[in-house]
């Protein structure tokens, strides 16, 4: 009871205005800012959205929310949840491994994210997604949970983010690819 009302620490981190606008042999175009309404509804403490595209012109959305602190009810918005309220339906949820070679939370060298493919008309997408705060990448919506609850006990932290990439349902090489060349440079926006 003590600990939960100490105040929690707010962790340093570089903010997403400094995000490079190259990851790998992708090149980045800043995407508009989110609508007031949204970022009230989000609470976020920061974010990233940009476009990113390869020499081919393949192309993947990047979305990253970060809360500093997730107590006072500003909470991630899973996109099982946000997607469908966007006129998105699921097709199909599947849990994809993807080996990693370095950068934040790569203790361990792959990573496990969600595989998500959402239709809204004929248009389709395939978006992966994860959970990372404190070094620990998660898929599980659950586990994120448990993890926020646990880490609130024994860190006096809360703080965590979202990381999201959707693109064209055929090119999962491409968002694959691109989610490698993108998780070492989480280092320093994401804490650990």
């Amino acid at each position: 009871m003590a600990r939960a009302e100490r105040p929690e620490p707010v962790p340093s981190r570089t903010p997403f205005s400094q995000f490079p606008m190259q990851v790998g042999k992708w090149r980045g175009v800043q995407e508009p800012p989110l609508d007031s309404s949204v970022l009230a509804l989000l609470r976020l403490d920061d974010y990233l959205t940009r476009a990113y595209f390869d020499p081919t012109q393949d192309g993947v959305g990047l979305y990253i929310g970060y809360y500093g602190s997730q107590r006072q009810g500003d909470t991630m918005h899973s996109p099982q949840n946000c997607l469908p309220g966007a006129g998105w339906e699921p097709v199909s949820r599947s849990m994809l491994p993807i080996a990693v070679s370095s950068g934040a939370a790569a203790l361990d060298p792959e990573i496990v994210v969600n595989r998500y493919l959402i239709q809204k008309g004929v248009d389709q997408q395939l978006v992966l997604y994860w959970y990372q705060s404190h070094g620990r990448v998660v898929a599980s919506e659950y586990w994120a949970k448990y993890y926020l609850v646990r880490d609130a006990i024994r860190l006096n932290r809360t703080d965590g983010a979202l990381v999201e990439n959707t693109g064209a349902t055929q090119a999962e090489r491409v968002a694959v690819e691109f989610v490698k060349a993108l998780f070492p440079l989480l280092d320093g926006y994401l804490p650990d």
